[in-house]
């Protein structure tokens, strides 16, 4: 990443806000510097295994995610299938991928020449290497000017540093704006998935949130508040309406960045983004540096793409482009902060960097077997899903946590995630190469000794053909003591088990007792015939 102008000056201190009311409702539910609300982050999450049984023992969330998944797929599939008739769909997967990989290819340049075009704009750019960089950042703009609160449009570059809870210690509240992000954050709770945070929640439990949360943040849920989605809208409309009007900053990301002309490009569905864009005096948008693309042309693609590929309709409601300050319009100072975070990590990775090519569409999350039965939380991470799956490691390492260890192994290969993915990434690849990862990473270590030591065994074994011989018989003789044959209860007929203390493990998987006579007995004995 490009080391120019790190740690530009900040302009001179402006007006001061009032305290945002409210308590504090973050990890222990107590008081928190600033008055605002924070969600609880992923830290101690356990690997994905026993996550997932705990999410798997949970009916409600299973309705709730099976719901909303496939109403999203639905939507999704309707909208694409107006350009599958024609074969423009797969053009412009094709062209998307394509400009990601080139833009890759060249980061570096287009980085430079995407400052250069920010400055020229009236931006002050900033280059943080991880989260805490990029946090400082954040903080040191609004102690800057005197501020203790500020609007957040829906970003998941700002959840993956955890700039809320950053803010928080420093004295400054966030607000979340985006209705689910609202949502999560009213309810001290965890987004679950990449578009719709809130996705494991249904509306009777929004309502109970809305209901109990509100006051103390700001403008109270009316009284007699139902689950109807027009009044649940009412009620965050109003009580975010307070906070607009009298935030003096406001923090973004971005869905893309145009290098030929210094533009951030926002999507959004409910408008609340563009109340941010232009009220508030100042504006920090935190940018991952995979986000930008060389020109404004290259839009043209992911603009047909994202939007029918995340929320099912063919363009997005609110669309808002800035290119740094106009006078007399919207904000009046713009920062910038380009933040790596283990980007340049997971552009060394080969096969991994396709990884980068994501544009946050969520469509690998509705389609995804393991996701639509655990939902989000289970992978510990505020990227979850498939595309979390490899992202999270690739952008970490491996090797040294056991949580992000256990993502690769997260899915059941099936390949619906790249069938979906608007710009290909071949995710189930991508996740056999994790797992070699992993174990590559963890060779030698306690827990993977029985592991290794039966690799080695069958190494030895199947590298001389009287030793595979021999273990054939062995087999052979084990399996007319270890195994009998049952009536399979879930009607696949008449099946083999182990008995002794692999019994109960292969009662649950389609794994037979050893045959009792190997091939190669059964060749010498019948000479090939079909007996």
């Amino acid at each position: 990443m490009p080391h120019a102008r790190r740690g530009a000056a900040l302009a001179p201190a402006g007006r001061r806000t009032r305290r945002a009311p409210g308590r504090g409702a973050g990890l222990d539910r107590g008081e928190r510097p600033g008055g605002g609300l924070v969600s609880r982050t992923f830290l101690g999450t356990p690997a994905f295994p026993e996550a997932a049984r705990a999410a798997l023992a949970d009916p409600q969330l299973r309705r709730n995610l099976a719901h909303a998944t496939g109403t999203i797929r639905g939507k999704r599939a309707a909208v694409v299938s107006e350009l599958e008739e024609t074969g423009e769909w797969e053009q412009l997967r094709l062209a998307g991928a394509a400009i990601k990989d080139q833009t890759l290819l060249h980061l570096d340049e287009h980085l430079v020449a995407l400052e250069e075009s920010l400055v020229a704009a009236g931006a002050v750019v900033h280059w943080a290497r991880d989260a805490e960089e990029a946090c400082a950042v954040v903080a040191s703009i609004a102690h800057g000017h005197g501020f203790d609160e500020v609007v957040k449009i829906k970003s998941m570059a700002t959840a993956e540093i955890g700039l809320n809870e950053a803010l928080a210690a420093e004295g400054i509240a966030a607000w979340e704006t985006d209705l689910a992000e609202l949502i999560v954050q009213l309810g001290d709770d965890l987004p679950s998935h990449i578009l719709v945070p809130a996705i494991h929640r249904n509306r009777a439990e929004i309502r109970e949130i809305f209901l109990r949360e509100m006051a103390g943040a700001g403008r109270p849920a009316p009284d007699d508040l139902t689950d109807e989605p027009a009044r649940l809208a009412e009620a965050a409309r109003l009580h975010l309406r307070e906070k607009f009007l009298r935030a003096g900053m406001a923090v973004s990301g971005a869905n893309f960045a145009v290098a030929e002309t210094g533009t951030l490009v926002v999507v959004e569905s409910e408008g609340n983004g563009r109340m941010c864009l232009t009220l508030p005096e100042v504006l920090v948008s935190v940018v991952g540096i995979e986000k930008v693309v060389p020109t404004w042309a290259d839009l043209d693609a992911f603009l047909q793409l994202l939007p029918r590929s995340s929320t099912g309709e063919r363009m997005n409601p609110y669309t808002s482009t800035w290119t740094g300050v106009t006078p007399g319009d919207g904000p009046q100072e713009v920062h910038v902060v380009l933040l790596d975070n283990g980007r340049t990590r997971a552009l060394a990775d080969e096969v991994g960097r396709q990884a980068l090519r994501c544009i946050r569409c969520s469509a690998c999350l509705n389609v995804c077997p393991v996701y639509e039965r655990t939902g989000g939380h289970a992978y510990g991470s505020v990227y979850p899903g498939p595309i979390g799956a490899i992202l999270t490691p690739l952008m970490r390492g491996v090797g040294e946590d056991e949580q992000v260890d256990s993502l690769p192994y997260a899915s059941s290969l099936c390949g619906a995630c790249y069938e979906v993915c608007p710009v290909l990434i071949d995710i189930p690849s991508v996740l056999v190469d994790q797992r070699a990862q992993v174990v590559d990473a963890r060779r030698g270590q306690v827990s993977h000794v029985g592991e290794a030591a039966a690799m080695k065994g069958a190494a030895w074994a199947f590298g001389r053909a009287s030793r595979l011989g021999a273990v054939e018989r062995a087999t052979g003789l084990a399996g007319k003591f270890l195994g009998r044959r049952r009536v399979d209860p879930g009607g696949r007929g008449v099946v083999s088990r182990l008995l002794g203390p692999g019994g109960a493990w292969s009662e649950a998987r389609d794994l037979p007792a050893p045959p009792r006579e190997s091939f190669r007995a059964w060749w010498r004995r019948t000479n090939g015939a079909d007996t």
